[in-house]
Parts: C-alpha cells; structure tokens; sequence
C-alpha cells in the first residue's frame, strides 16, 4: 500500500522563539513586544505550510509486511477480540483437557499460567483445546496470537500450539529437536499434516542467517503470531512477535496454486499439546501462559436467526416454590460441534398474578426429561421445552433477574447482542459433548406459571 506524501522544498527548521520576560505591572511596550515575537514566528509557519501545499511533486511512502493485515489493508486500533484466554487466579475454565497415561495441567499461581506435564512413558500425552471454535468473517483478517514456554527439547517428544483442532489448522510443532509450521487438513476425507521444517521457512529461518538476524530458541517465552486469510484459498502468514516486533517466519500460500479449499473451515479452536512418541526417560513441561483470537476491522453478526419457545397454550408450570426448573433449552447438535451459536435474546412472561419469579441463563447445566428437538434440517442446533428437572451443579450463570407476574400484563426481559460471543454455545471436544444454555426459572410459590422463548444467531451455515 502506498500513500503520498507531498513535498519541494527543504523546510527550514524553525524553532520555537525566546519570550521575554514579564514585568510585574502591565506595560503595554512589553505587549507589544510579545505579540511582535508570536507573529512573525506564526507568519514563517504559514510560509512553510503554503509551500508544502502548492508543490505538485510527490514521494511515496509504502507500507507493507506485517503493517498489513492478511488482506493488504493498513493494520489500525479496531481489532474485534472474539475470545481471550489469561490464567490470573485459576484455570479460567475456557479449555477442555484429555490426558493419557501420565499427565496433568496445574494452575500456578505465582506464574499467572498453566503448566501441562507429561511423565517419561511413551503414549503419556496431554491436549488442551478451547471449548468454543471461534468466528472467521469472510474478508476480515483472523489473528491468533498464543504464548507459551516449550519443554527442553528431547528425541520423542513433541510439543504444538496453534490455531487447530482435530481435523484443521494451523501450529507450530517441535518434534524431537526439530521446530516445524504445520499445516492439518481434511478436506480430502484423510487428516493430512503438511510440516515445513523450519530450514525451509520461506520467510525467515530464525537461524540467524535470516532477514531478522534472530535465532529461535523456543525453549524460552515465544509469542506465536498467525493471520489467516481464509476465504477457502487465501494466505496464513505464521511467525512470532520478538522484541515488540512481528517477525514473519513461513506463509502457507494457496491461491492460484491450489484447486480446492486448504482446509475444511477456518472457524477453529486453539490447541496447546504434549506428547511421547516414545519412552523419552524424563517428564516435560509445556507452560500455556495466554491467547488471543481477533478479528481485525471489527465484526458483524451476519447468521440465520432462530427461536424456540414455550407453545401459547402449554405455559411451564413451576411445580416446586424455590425449585428452578428448565423454560428452554438449547444445545449443538452432535454432528455440528464445530458451529458457531450465539444466543441473541431471551423472554419470559410470568401468567400468575402477583407471583414473584426469579430467571437465569445457566451454561452447561444439565436438563432432565423432556425431549430434544432439531431446530430445522440445516440448523446445528437442538433444543428441549419439556424438561422436568434442572441442574446448575457445575455450569456457569450468565445472567439473572427477577420480576413480577400481573393480571393487567407482565413485562419481557430482554438480553440483547451486546455481549455477541460471551454467549456463545460450547462443547467438550474431547468426549464430542454439547453443552446446554437453559433459560431456568422459580417462583416464590408452588404451582406459578410462565411462558418463556430464546433466540439465537447461527454464523455457521
């Protein structure tokens, strides 16, 4: 990208005058004075800038790199943060863990990160992946940036972290004493790795013999950079970021080279891992420290909208005082647990008058009873409004209100699309588990009654 910038003549440097003094009583010579000073100093200032204005001779600047974003447009302060991972007093509880054999993740306290470990064995493996897949938008650069300590390095052990799942993405990998850029696609139906060892990085080795003159040592802090222009057949540009500046390392280039897409969906989660290939005779420790998912000139909900809700006829009748019981409840569909749901609004109406009701939006609570209904053919989501029973052991209230049930109307409670992705629905990748989003509610005495509807936004279609 180039911009003008137009210029004739060399400009004197001008420097800011010496005022005098002021006496202690006015004295209008040293006004005078003053005013004299500040006019000619201001009369040189507009000499300049009409000079800088009348020329008609240019030189151009270019902007370029990693001044850019994926898509060649001037990186400016409106990122979009969809999603942000630090570990302040706990695991934050945005990741899943599978563990084989000999491993465990530990939160330390006095480090601020996650240490996951994997004892000598060979299979002791651990794997760390995000609970939500987040939102790639068609024409907006995605950047991911991670940060982490790896383990030394052993023959055997293989450490990754990245943009990636099970199927798809992006990381960086190093395998025995070897560091790679990878590239996982299925969009040929077999799970393909396409390493590049970092010899061959097309931008810079970080060996030292580069265009940076860095050598990489990733057994100390590293923060892993990548920005995907996805559109099925763009550029993923991968590097980290040293001494406060992107150092591009390896672009994976698609377009005009390849004949289909590069993987199935850039809407993916984040992975940190470990794993023994084989014995190794020592236990390794890889610090997941934070992450970041951003979509780059901002974002805008563009999905299907549904609903579900309660029928006109058939209100939900809160047996129980002071018992929560489940109005809706929404998940993914067990073959859709890579889609992207958000949850747009909510409304319930109390029908008992006087009746004083309490609601929540409970995340991975557990609905009993009932049954669960596809959403539509193309929808990734199920949903259940008649659940018996309900459960907010374990799950995460994300909101909560109270209201009244009158005979003159009864007001709605709304949660708009402020929060966008805090309401996003989640899954446990591992197990290929759907959590549920239940609108929940009570009442103060037995036998209340309510209807109640959420809607959602379906980005992935």
């Amino acid at each position: 990208m180039t911009f003008i910038v137009t210029t004739n003549f060399q400009i004197d440097r001008v420097t800011a005058p010496r005022l005098p003094a002021a006496p202690t009583e006015y004295e209008q010579r040293y006004h005078d004075q003053f005013a004299d000073i500040l006019r000619l100093y201001f009369n040189r200032l507009d000499g300049i800038l009409g000079r800088l204005m009348a020329t008609i001779d240019t030189l151009p600047v270019e902007i370029t790199g990693t001044n850019l974003d994926a898509f060649g447009r001037v990186r400016v302060s409106n990122p979009f943060t969809l999603f942000d991972s630090s570990h302040r007093y706990a695991d934050n509880n945005l990741w899943a863990t599978s563990i084989t054999g000999t491993a465990a993740a530990t939160f330390s306290a006095n480090e601020g990160l996650v240490n996951l470990t994997v004892g000598s064995a060979s299979g002791d493996q651990i794997i760390r992946e995000t609970i939500k897949v987040f939102s790639y938008q068609p024409g907006k650069s995605l950047l991911v940036m991670s940060t982490f300590v790896m383990g030394t390095a052993n023959a055997n052990l293989r450490q990754r972290v990245g943009y990636y799942g099970a199927a798809n993405g992006i990381y960086f990998e190093r395998d025995g004493t070897t560091n790679y850029m990878v590239e996982r696609s299925s969009v040929t139906g077999v799970l393909t790795n396409t390493r590049v060892a970092q010899a061959n990085w097309n931008q810079d080795p970080l060996d030292g013999s580069g265009p940076s003159g860095l050598t990489l040592d990733a057994s100390k802090a590293q923060i892993l950079y990548m920005d995907v222009e996805w559109l099925g057949l763009g550029t993923v540009r991968t590097g980290f970021i040293i001494n406060g500046a992107f150092v591009p390392a390896h672009n994976f280039d698609h377009a005009n080279l390849v004949t289909t897409t590069y993987i199935t969906t850039a809407s993916l989660p984040l992975r940190y891992e470990m794993t023994n290939t084989a014995a190794t005779g020592v236990t390794s420790t890889l610090k997941q420290v934070c992450s970041t998912v951003i979509s780059e000139g901002g974002y805008q909900l563009a999905g299907a909208q549904q609903s579900a809700g309660t029928t006109i006829t058939t209100p939900k009748t809160l047996t129980t005082a002071g018992t929560f019981y489940p109005v809706v409840s929404i998940r993914l569909k067990t073959a859709r647990l890579d889609a992207v749901v958000i949850l747009t609004a909510i409304s319930i109406l109390g029908i008992t008058n006087n009746a004083n009701y309490k609601w929540e939006v409970v995340m991975q609570g557990a609905t009993t009873g009932g049954t669960w209904v596809s959403a539509g053919t193309n929808s990734a989501v199920e949903y259940n409004i008649t659940g018996t029973a309900f459960s907010s052991t374990g799950g995460r209230i994300l909101a909560t209100g109270f209201f009244q049930g009158s005979n003159q109307g009864s007001s709605s409670v709304d949660i708009l699309k402020e929060a966008l992705f805090a309401n996003q629905l989640e899954r446990e990748p591992f197990t290929a588990t759907a959590y549920e989003l239940t609108l929940a509610c009570t009442s103060a005495s037995n036998g209340d009654q309510v209807f109640g509807s959420v809607d959602w936004e379906e980005i992935s279609r």
